[in-house]
């Protein structure tokens, strides 16, 4: 008989959200934290999952706990403390972090976790919601070997492929660059779609040709919706955090005396678009800029 999976999920946004949901699918326990704690409540309502009052409480209550939350601060506050993830973890609880964070965080607190006799694998994901819900994710991991594969069977339920890329620390590198690609790419295709339309080609069909051509990769694919009708579309990954990830890709570049000069242009052109008033908007509103429709 298989052991049922038990596992926390911290963080309720809408990528820990989706976890929750396809751990459950799946037939897994699940005990949520989220700060904001009528968001918690209304994942658990959605989910059957359980609630925690704290993030300690989360983390007690199973040997895997899956934290995603939005930045380097939410990390350092939610581990920390007489409440936090490090107060509950048992010898043996292995945390695995999906944040999109500095790797310098991950290293900062991995000691915390260790003077429990616990341990943490950076597991940043690359994919969106529908990713998560369809178990298609890619796991991008760093810590040591043996507390991945602790981990795995929680991460195999969301994901297609699992690197472990190297040690601590390791799989949040391996995300910025990732990243530094996506925010290429998605203002690459702004660009592109526009051009064309000013062109007078009609916007699917230019579509049509850029997802065919040697640019479709599967970003392009899955943002279709959102570039189409950007009206419409639902936010997957807003503006402002999208600036999140380019001031850690370009902080992190510095450190390691790396120049990424499109990575510059593409942050130029994302502070532009949130003091238009499109920093809530979804990453693919940055069409709408270069259309000169920023509302």
């Amino acid at each position: 008989m298989t052991e049922r999976l038990s596992v926390a999920v911290i963080g309720a946004g809408r990528m820990g959200a989706a976890m929750a949901g396809r751990l459950r699918r799946a037939g897994a326990d699940v005990v949520i934290f989220n700060r904001t704690r009528a968001t918690a409540e209304s994942v658990a309502g959605a989910t059957g999952a359980v609630v925690a009052d704290t993030p300690a409480q989360a983390a007690a209550a199973a040997p895997v706990v899956l934290v995603s939350l939005a930045d380097d601060q939410a990390l350092l506050d939610t581990y920390g403390g007489a409440s936090g993830i490090a107060a509950g973890v048992s010898q043996g609880t292995v945390v695995a972090d999906t944040s999109t964070v500095d790797p310098q965080t991950i290293r900062q607190l991995a000691p915390l976790l260790a003077a429990r006799r616990a341990g943490l694998v950076d597991t940043p994901v690359s994919g969106s919601v529908p990713s998560v819900e369809r178990g298609e994710l890619t796991v991008l991991a760093g810590g040591t070997a043996a507390d991945l594969e602790q981990a795995r069977p929680v991460l195999q339920l969301l994901a297609r492929q699992i690197f472990h890329v190297g040690p601590s620390g390791s799989g949040a590198a391996m995300k910025l660059a990732v990243n530094t690609v996506v925010h290429g790419l998605n203002e690459a295709l702004s660009e592109a779609l526009v051009l064309a339309e000013k062109a007078g080609i009609d916007r699917s069909t230019a579509y049509d040709v850029i997802a065919a051509s040697a640019a479709g990769a599967p970003f392009v694919q899955y943002k279709r919706a959102a570039f189409e009708h950007p009206q419409q579309a639902p936010v997957a990954f807003s503006l402002d955090l999208v600036a999140k990830d380019l001031n850690l890709i370009l902080g992190f570049a510095r450190r390691l005396s790396v120049q990424l000069p499109q990575a510059e242009t593409n942050r130029q052109t994302v502070v532009t678009a949130i003091g238009a008033g499109m920093g809530e908007r979804d990453m693919s509103a940055l069409a709408d800029l270069f259309r000169g429709q920023p509302g």
